[in-house]
This record gives structure tokens, sequence and C-alpha cells, in this order.
């Protein structure tokens, strides 16, 4: 109740200031003005932060390899479906083989030996549990068995590593997707080193992408996770795509000295219009409001002119009367009695500022006298604005607003000064 008495004095003031620039004008000669209108109608209006992105696979997997060598055979090429651990490429594998064959070698060897020095262990524990060797011997013996023993298990894992390296020879698919790159060509000779080189890039599903959009700083805090977003292709130009907020990256990234933060939109492609790499015009949906009453923006933004002034003021001695306003009928839009129960008089309506979003709208009644009715706005487009009336009054739709004057009256809100008929100045 406080908080609709005090916006109720807002609109006081605002017409009390009003009527005090009327009387600035009255000593002026009369100048020729012409109005435009425009109708109050019911709509949509949406408030939309735009941006540019890229479009890219929801996920990749880089094929690379493990062991050098000269690409013996490449089974896929670009575009190919590809199903998980499905052949791709065939490193040479001689090499490899005969270091299959070395290490076999080795293990043999390594086996041999440690038949010969466990056998000899055994033997000589024996003896000396006869006392026909001595400890020194049993040392030494047992000593050689260790030896023999780790040698088996270096040359075990040789082999283990040497056959490990022939199955890395065959570069298969780690998953379910379709090769959208491949970087290699039968004959040519990778080399393994501290980087693992890159054969060939998979996408796991391109019925789904994501769009790597970059948001202006001063325009992130109005995006959300889950928020609505559109977008457009150069490709497809008279198709909109929709999609979805889903996720918010907090690294920063400054281009040309502003900075930005990355916001991934995941889309839907299963008409597979949508190519990784392309780019996207997004309109992130910040607010969307259904069936609202309209009006143009510049109807909010009208100065009164002398003659609108005059007659508004004329209009307003006859429902106030002479010294007594507060006591009479309260005009169009306002509670009957608003007011008399605040301390609006003198200096301290004077001093008080009225809400940006409290505007009057102006208008002809049918007998052509200028007439206005206090509104509060809501959400722009930058073309139309949303107005709700305020105090029950009543906006049909279709009525005739004025949007716009074209004048050589003077216009605009003066110093204030002492209406005519008001006892009491302001």
């Amino acid at each position: 109740m406080k908080t609709k008495t005090k916006t109720m004095i807002a609109i006081l003031v605002v017409l009390i200031l009003v009527w005090g620039s009327w009387f600035i004008f009255s000593d002026k000669d009369s100048d020729k003005t012409t109005y435009e209108f425009a109708e109050i109608t019911k709509g949509n209006i949406e408030n939309i932060v735009s941006a540019t992105g890229t479009i890219e696979p929801v996920m990749t997997v880089e094929v690379g390899t493990q062991v050098s060598g000269i690409i013996n055979k490449i089974y896929v090429d670009f575009n190919d479906k590809v199903k998980k651990n499905q052949l791709l490429a065939v490193i040479d594998t001689t090499i490899l083989s005969i270091q299959v064959r070395d290490a076999e070698a080795s293990l043999l060897r390594a086996q041999a030996q440690y038949n010969q020095e466990n056998y000899n262990y055994e033997k000589t524990k024996k003896l000396f549990e006869r006392k026909l060797v001595s400890e020194y011997e049993v040392i030494t013996s047992k000593s050689s068995y260790q030896s023999a023993k780790s040698a088996l298990l270096s040359a075990k894992n040789s082999l283990e590593r040497a056959e490990r390296n022939m199955r890395y020879a065959y570069i298969r698919s780690p998953r379910n997707g379709t090769v959208i790159h491949r970087e290699i060509e039968e004959g040519q000779t990778v080399t393994s080193s501290f980087q693992t080189p890159r054969l060939f890039l998979i996408a796991e599903d391109l019925s789904k992408m994501e769009i790597h959009a970059l948001v202006d700083e001063s325009e992130i805090g109005s995006i959300e996770v889950n928020q609505s977003v559109r977008f457009e292709v150069p490709s497809h130009d008279e198709k909109v795509f929709n999609g979805k907020v889903r996720q918010i990256w907090l690294q920063p990234e400054t281009v040309q000295n502003v900075v930005n933060y990355t916001v991934v939109v995941d889309a839907d492609n299963t008409e597979s219009l949508l190519l990784p790499g392309m780019t996207a015009t997004l309109d992130f949906v910040v607010e969307d409001k259904k069936n609202v009453l309209l009006v143009p923006v510049s109807a909010t933004r009208i100065e009164p002119t002398k003659s609108m002034l005059e007659s508004m003021f004329a209009k307003m001695r006859e429902r106030f009367g002479g010294n007594n306003p507060s006591g009479a009928s309260a005009p169009q839009g306002f509670p009957a009695g608003g007011g008399t129960n605040q301390n609006t008089s003198g200096t301290g309506m004077a001093m008080m500022e009225p809400p940006k979003d409290l505007i009057m709208l102006w208008f002809f009644n049918e007998e052509k006298e200028i007439e206005s009715i206090p509104v509060k706005t809501g959400s722009t487009d930058g073309k139309n604005i949303e107005i709700t009336p305020l105090f029950g009054a009543k906006i049909e739709v279709g009525k005739k607003i004025i949007s716009s004057i074209e004048t050589t009256e003077p216009t605009g809100m003066q110093t204030m000064t002492r209406p005519r008929g008001f006892g009491r100045p302001f």
C-alpha cells in the first residue's frame, strides 16, 4: 500500500510539472503544430543479445600413433562412418616384427639361464645341509639365481613391449563416429617422439553440434544456462535454428582489447545442415513476453506543446477546482482522493523525482480535446515498449495515441512557477 501511494504521488508530481510549464508559454504567440498518431497494440516483445560463434562437433577424438614408421595402408577416407575398433590404417611392421623375434630370442636365453641357476641353487642348498659346501658358496649361488630370475622378467617385459608396439602399428578407431579429417597418405613416414602425431580426427555424433560463441563482457551478465538461443548460418540464411546454453566458460578471451567470454550452445543437427567450422550468428533470448500492450517508443518521449498543456491545464482546473485540487474528483487513471494523506505541498513535492518507468500517453478524446493517461513502461525491443495502465485505468487495443509532434511551439518541462487559480506556490 505504501509503495502504491508513493507511485501515485510521483504521478501527481509529473502532472504538476506539466501544468507549471504551461505558464511559461502563456504569453507567447500560437504556432502551428502537427501530430502523428499510432495505435495501441497487443503482441509479443523480446530482448536479445547478439553474438557470433563457430559450430563444432560435441565430441571429437584425435587418433594418433605411438610407433614410428611408414604408412603402409589406409582403409578410410574423409566423411567415412566408422565403428569402434575398426581398422583405419596400418604402419609398416617389418622392423616391428624383427623386434618381436629378438624379444622372443632374448626370452628363451633368459629362461635357459634361469633354469640353470635355479638348478645350481637348489643343489648347493642340499649340499650345504649335508655340510659339504661352505655358506659362501650358497650365497653366491643364490645371487646368481636371483640375477637370472630378474633377467627373465626383463625379457618377458621386452617381449610384451614389442608385441604391443606391433599392435600399435594397426591404427583402430577408439569409438563410433565419422572421419572429419585425415592428415596422412600412404607411403608417408610418421614419427612418434614427445608428441603423438595426429592421423585422423573423428567426430562421435554429428547429429548434435555445439556452438562456441564469444559474448562481450558488458552483456555476459544477461546470459544464463538453459537460455533459449536462435541462430543462423550463411549457407542456410532462410532457416532459423534453435539451441540452448549449456556452459559459460569463466576463462576470458581478449579480442582487440575487448574482454569476451565463451558461451557453449547445444544445437540439434538431425537434418545434417550444420557442418563443423561454420560461422553462426546467434540471438540469446534474454526476455520474452507474450500478448502484452505495446506502443511505439516514440510515444513515450513526447514533450507537450503549449496547446497541449493549455488544454490539459484547463481540464485539470475544471476537475480539481480553484484552490483545492485534492478535494476534487481525480483525473482518469488516478484513485479518488489520491495524495490527500501525504505531504505533497510546497517544496516537498517539487523536490521529488518521478520514477523513470512512469510516463504519460497523450491522445485526443471524442470532443477533440487533449488528454493524457499515466502508464508504467516495461520491456522494449527498441521499436515498441510494453505498457501497463495504472490505478485501474482502461486502455483499449486500437486506441490512437500521439506518437510524435512537429511544431515550432515551445515544448518541454521548464522552471516551475505558480499555477493560476492555485493558492499555494510550488
